[in-house]
């Protein structure tokens, strides 16, 4: 399989799967995409719905990967990864009522959705690593959960050192301390001056930085990441198998709290391929420039406003340029006059035309964190299940949007993560869990950092030491 980058259409020659994963943003600063998506026939759809998570995720990723990986060596990477998430059922499903259900995601070793992808990237990357007999400096952004999946995935890895930046003061405490309380050599901590976009802003900076890169061998693993995108298509599968074994002939929609995009997209993916999804439900809260976008065609960047659900406090939705390229034709021209705009002007507009292309898939919804708080605690009362604030905006998605069938709400990270919101809404503070009882009183270890890149390259040459 072929892989191209929605900057330069015709840059494909070499961009085998190895290569596009570890390197994470294409040289011309675009995201990789399969030049064709592999279709499954009804056939080979029902086929899977009985395979085990390992099984499903080797017949899903090995569809993706050319000669790269055999099946055997991704359902060993598979196995390894979901071993130690903390339920038998790696994803749950959960009734809400009768069309609408909650998918836990966040039953993984940092109790969010980003260790499906994570876990996996980490031994994706080992084994390219270990066949070239190479290190690397892996540098990612965080709006919160990804930094702390990352850490926790790469950690004590001999082959990899991993700098992570986040936004300074905008990340929940816990979420925090997950990163900076790791006890690890080859672990380092940024906490950067600024919001998410700043963060992200910096790191496609330094991955396009063809010399800075090649001298740190520096790779990504931020939703950029076309692994991780792939990772997440596994789920969506999954969870919806477990409803047509009950439910089959119903309209099956999704909604999905959104920031950076790649959720979303996943869900996107797992459509074209042949997966029966109806509607995906794109839930932002305040920060509502892609809920805006599929109501109006027009992309509006404004500033960043803080809310009880941070990890999705976020203007630039990277992952969204995968969509647009597609929506546009392939035309990676198009694409590259729309981003010079957003950058330049702060917002593009589309055609009506494609707008109407659009919203055959796309539903955009904005919950603000009043009804956020209201939500929260309207699901513990009336159906003694507790939420984080992120999972509460899906969830009010879906009831506004009031659409036919069944339809599942990704909740994407465990309540505890965000204990503050949660007890502002219920007045009861999530109990922690076992392996996080003394996240409170460890040590931190990161450096506070004004938004320089260099400085940021500063840093990164002295901790890099490859």
């Amino acid at each position: 399989m072929n892989y191209i980058s929605t900057r330069n259409k015709y840059n494909i020659s070499d961009n085998n799967f190895s290569k596009i994963t570890m390197e994470g943003l294409a040289p011309d600063g675009g995201l990789y995409i399969p030049d064709n998506f592999p279709s499954l026939t009804s056939k080979e759809i029902y086929e899977m719905t009985n395979l085990s998570y390992s099984e499903l995720f080797t017949e899903i990723i090995y569809k993706f990967c050319g000669s790269c990986v055999n099946k055997s060596d991704i359902y060993k990477i598979a196995a390894d990864a979901y071993k130690d998430f903390g339920s038998e059922d790696l994803a749950p499903l959960t009734n809400y009522n009768d069309n609408i259900k909650i998918l836990e995601l966040y039953h993984g070793p940092t109790l969010a959705f980003k260790d499906f992808a994570l876990q996996f990237l980490s031994r994706i990357f080992n084994l390219f690593l270990e066949r070239g007999n190479k290190k690397i400096t892996i540098i990612g952004a965080t709006s919160g959960d990804t930094g702390s999946a990352a850490i926790e995935a790469f950690k004590n890895n001999p082959r990899a050192n991993i700098i992570i930046i986040h936004p300074k003061g905008k990340v929940s405490e816990f979420q925090r301390r997950q990163m900076t309380t790791i006890n690890a050599n080859n672990v380092f901590n940024v906490a950067l001056e600024g919001n998410f976009d700043d963060c992200q802003a910096v790191v496609k900076k330094l991955l396009i930085d063809k010399e800075f890169n090649d001298k740190h061998c520096l790779a990504s693993i931020n939703s950029i990441n076309w692994g991780r995108v792939l990772a997440q298509v596994v789920y969506y599968f999954y969870s919806v198998f477990k409803v047509l074994k009950h439910d089959n002939g119903q309209f099956i929609n999704f909604s999905v709290p959104t920031g950076n995009f790649g959720d979303a997209y996943a869900g996107y993916v797992a459509k074209k391929m042949g997966l029966p999804i109806n509607k995906i439900v794109i839930a932002t809260n305040s920060n509502d420039i892609l809920s805006k976008f599929f109501q109006s065609g027009i992309y509006k960047v404004s500033e960043v406003i803080p809310t009880l659900s941070p990890s999705m406090d976020i203007q630039v939705a990277s992952n969204f340029e995968r969509l647009l390229f597609e929506y546009l034709n392939f035309n990676s021209a198009l694409v590259t006059e729309y981003m010079t705009k957003l950058n330049t002007h702060g917002s593009f507009e589309i055609s009506k035309e494609i707008l109407y292309e659009l919203n055959k898939t796309f539903i955009g919804v904005s919950v603000n964190d009043e009804i956020t708080i209201e939500r929260i605690r309207n699901c513990y009362s009336k159906k003694n299940i507790v939420i984080d604030p992120h999972t509460s905006v899906g969830l009010e998605a879906a009831c506004s949007a009031n659409l036919k069938g069944i339809n599942i709400v990704l909740s994407t990270a465990h309540p505890v993560k965000f204990s503050s919101a949660v007890n502002q809404a219920i007045d009861t503070i999530p109990s922690l869990p076992n392996k996080y009882k003394n996240i409170f009183t460890l040590k931190e270890k990161y450096q506070s950092m004004p938004n320089d890149i260099n400085e940021i390259k500063n840093f990164i040459s002295i901790n890099s030491s490859l």
